[in-house]
């Protein structure tokens, strides 16, 4: 398995030149390795609903890319541990949000040893309090049979925005 931990500071750096628009140096900073972020741009405030915007890039992400935007405090997350979050999920292609713990008005807890290999692999070592980007490719995700009515395509690369609340 293959993945790319992003310091926040390089992260921010990223996320300010996406914002920007420009570089005085294009494409030298990450020359021919896709961007730290998978092409996703985050905006909005910690513990608040973020907005999520995927570019062209993001649809052709092929190892899972996490990048933690707020570190949090405390212990990390384990692998396999029960977590307490607030999420966004936005489709690779579609640029559509399919999910939002946000939109329904609560935090959802679950054990990691449950959900997707993208949250499996890519939660164990978030503090409480964070904040993080996982871009994870469709292999990772739902491959070829997405949840039927839920507006992911077969193989498509999914992106969240994950806050964590806790880990018991």
């Amino acid at each position: 398995m293959m993945r790319r931990l992003v310091p926040a500071a390089a992260l921010a750096a990223a996320l300010i030149l996406s914002a920007c628009g420009s570089s005085s140096t294009p494409d030298e900073d990450f020359g021919s390795v896709p961007s730290p972020t998978g092409g996703v741009t985050v905006t909005g405030d910690l513990g608040a609903k973020p907005t999520v915007t995927v570019s062209e890039e993001t649809a052709t992400v092929s190892e899972l890319v996490i990048s933690d935007i707020d570190e949090g405090t405390g212990d990390t997350v384990e692998a396999g541990a029960t977590v307490t979050v607030h999420y966004v999920g936005v489709g690779g292609t579609t640029g559509q949000e399919f999910d939002s713990s946000w939109d329904r008005g609560q935090t959802i807890q679950f054990p990691l040893s449950g959900v997707i290999q993208g949250w499996q692999d890519g939660i164990p070592g978030m503090r409480p309090g964070g904040r993080r980007l996982l871009v994870i490719p469709g292999d990772q995700a739902y491959g070829a049979n997405p949840p039927p009515g839920s507006g992911i395509q077969p193989n498509e690369n999914l992106v969240f925005v994950v806050d964590l609340v806790s880990s018991p």
